[in-house]
């Protein structure tokens, strides 16, 4: 798997375990909500209705009260006591007293003209046999009117009776006093948004809403049939959401409208929302912060499980290599160093018979000697590369030997030496002298060596260096290998998989993106580490340490 898989694997998981955790969360959180809200919102519409019941009971008790009033008045006096002025300026006074609402008083006869009269409005020689509510209080004996302008050219109630007294009839009639019945129903607002008015079948305002409309004014919500229940609804007024209870009178038809914010009653169920909304913000903020780590320790730790099995399935193949190699070396040390023996022996004889004879009686003595000793030191050559061959063919597993790294280094190097004179590529070595001893494999540090050298040899490309160098840490008891050449380098995002199993910056087909992967497993079992430092354009510099013990006392190199 590559990083563009891996990154994949991980969105999956963190889809998959935030799906499962934040969907039912917030599903249960949605349906509390819904269920309570709507409690709540059924809990207010009752309250809402208990209200509307109520104020349509108190404003038809106000009425039926001054209906009452003025009847005990009509029925307590006759026509002649009514009609002298002080009496009924003193009957009005003794009204006004107690009530307080009246804000005139007027007795009419028969023909709809005033026999006196008490108030503020010069309306005595008005008469009223026209009037709507004349002819309903003659008609049904008690008439409350629809706010009207009327000859006082000012919207007011008016509330009649009639009375019979023997043959002839006569009307007792109160103008109320509009402040008065206003305040009356406004009292029932709700809050700081409520509102709360009347409404005649006509569809028009009789008493002053407090933000929409004055009296007469056309009901700025639709009418309601008439029926003798409240009913509370929820509509959209004045661009927003409120509450509305409505219901007819019985004393008069007029409509009861009560308008109420509801999230004035809702502020706590508001609050709450706000904390309820907060806490799951936050659960929600751990939920996704877990199930981001949980991801990717997963996901991390799948990487390095896919690693350590590709790096094993690496040193498994690097040593099944290695062993077949070591077979195919051993017969080659079979097979070539007998020849290399005996050809070796047959120098030496022929150098023998040479020391036998004059060297002048030979024509070519000194070619033939040359000849014979660059035979022996080739023969010489050909079995140090069989020996060498044949010491890093050998088993892969760990032998610990006490050794020196600088020798390690001068052996590896010994394998690249053709390469990198054939690319004219320069190899220094800077040896630290007074290194420990350490304990270690030498055929697999051998093999970290070589792997890294000969990348970094290919890195090089031709014409450049590469450098070895030794050094020691008192502080941290380590030796250090520091390898640096000057190549291209390398980017951060090739550095950050530099030791992925088949990996490789070569060229297709140069490389197997095992031997730097096979370095690092190597280095692990060995209980050392490799570091790598690259800026491109700059070449690379990889360090490979390993732990060197030092005895109490001993100095170093020992």
């Amino acid at each position: 798997m590559n990083t563009k898989d891996y990154r994949k694997l991980r969105l999956k998981l963190s889809s998959t375990m935030l799906l499962f955790s934040l969907v039912p969360l917030l599903v249960l959180g949605f349906i509390i909500h819904d269920q309570f809200k709507r409690a709540f919102m059924g809990k207010l519409k009752g309250q809402m209705q208990v209200i509307v019941n109520n104020k349509r009971s108190s404003i038809d008790m106000f009425l039926n009260e001054r209906i009452s009033q003025l009847k005990t008045l009509a029925q307590t006096h006759t026509y002649t006591e009514l009609s002298r002025q002080k009496v009924l300026e003193s009957v009005f006074r003794t009204v006004k007293a107690n009530s307080g609402s009246f804000v005139d008083m007027g007795v009419i006869d028969a023909e709809g003209n005033h026999a006196a009269y008490v108030g503020p409005y010069p309306l005595r020689q008005f008469n009223y046999k026209n009037e709507q509510w004349f002819h309903e209080a003659m008609l049904k004996g008690v008439s409350v009117s629809d706010v009207f302008m009327g000859f006082r050219n000012f919207p007011h109630i008016i509330i009649a009776v009639s009375v019979h007294e023997g043959e002839s009839i006569w009307i007792l009639r109160a103008t109320i006093d509009s402040d008065v019945f206003d305040e009356l129903v406004r009292t029932v607002q709700l809050g700081n948004a409520g509102d709360a008015w009347l409404v005649n079948r006509s569809g028009k305002l009789q008493t002053t809403p407090r933000f929409s409309g004055t009296v007469l004014d056309p009901s700025p919500l639709p009418m309601l049939a008439s029926c003798s229940d409240a009913h509370v609804d929820e509509v959209d007024f004045s661009g927003a959401r409120r509450i509305v209870g409505r219901a007819w009178l019985n004393r008069t038809p007029w409509l009861l409208v009560v308008l109420e914010d509801p999230t004035e009653e809702m502020s706590p169920l508001i609050r709450t929302q706000w904390i309820v909304f907060t806490l799951l913000g936050v659960v929600m903020l751990l939920i996704i912060v877990g199930a981001m780590r949980s991801t990717n320790a997963t996901v991390r730790q799948l990487m390095n499980a896919e690693r350590e099995k590709a790096a094993l399935d690496a040193s498994l193949m690097q040593a099944s290599k290695m062993a077949a190699l070591g077979k195919l070396a051993a017969g080659v040390a079979h097979e070539v160093n007998n020849p290399l023996t005996l050809i070796q022996e047959s120098a030496g004889w022929v150098k023998d018979l040479l020391t036998e004879e004059d060297p002048k009686a030979i024509v070519n003595f000194d070619e033939i000697e040359d000849a014979v000793n660059k035979v022996e030191t080739h023969v010489e050559r050909a079995r140090s590369v069989t020996h060498r061959m044949l010491g890093f063919a050998r088993s892969m597993e760990p032998m610990q030997e006490n050794v020196n790294i600088n020798d390690i280094v001068a052996q590896t190097l010994a394998f690249l030496e053709n390469e990198a004179l054939y690319r004219n590529i320069k190899l220094t070595t800077e040896f630290r002298d007074d290194l420990p001893r350490i304990t270690t494999d030498t055929a697999q540090v051998q093999q970290v060596l070589l792997n890294i050298t000969e990348n970094a040899i290919d890195a090089v490309g031709k014409d450049g260096s590469v450098t070895l160098r030794t050094t020691y840490e008192s502080s941290a008891e380590q030796v250090s290998v520091i390898i640096t050449d000057t190549g291209p380098g390398l980017c951060r995002e090739e550095l950050g998989r530099l030791f992925d199993p088949f990996y490789t910056t070569k060229d297709v087909g140069e490389g197997t993106g095992l031997g730097l992967a096979i370095a690092y497993s190597i280095m692990q079992k060995l209980g050392g580490t490799i570091l790598v430092e690259s800026t491109p354009g700059t070449g690379t510099t990889f360090d490979v340490r390993l732990p060197a013990h030092v005895a109490p006392g001993m100095a170093p190199g020992a």
